[in-house]
């Protein structure tokens, strides 16, 4: 239970890249005018970006409960 205090803030931050790449991606798919091709490269782009980032979250998370706070160690 002493892992959520530590968890808390790559929550919150990979929740709003995520819904903000979403976003993106929905918003690029509303414009009328854009080429078919420029279309899906500006939807597929910010949803392989919002995968990454929930990818980091779940390794970042995984880091915390195995004991390993802090990333500087390592180097």
């Amino acid at each position: 239970m002493n892992y959520w205090k530590k968890m808390v803030a790559p929550i919150v931050i990979a929740v709003i890249m995520i819904a903000y790449y979403i976003g993106a991606a929905v918003f690029f798919m509303a414009v009328p005018g854009i080429p078919a091709a420029v279309k899906i490269l500006m939807v597929v782009i910010p949803l392989i970006l919002a995968a990454v980032m929930l990818g980091v979250l779940i390794s970042r998370i995984k880091e915390i409960q195995g004991g390993e706070e802090d990333d500087l160690s390592q180097y």
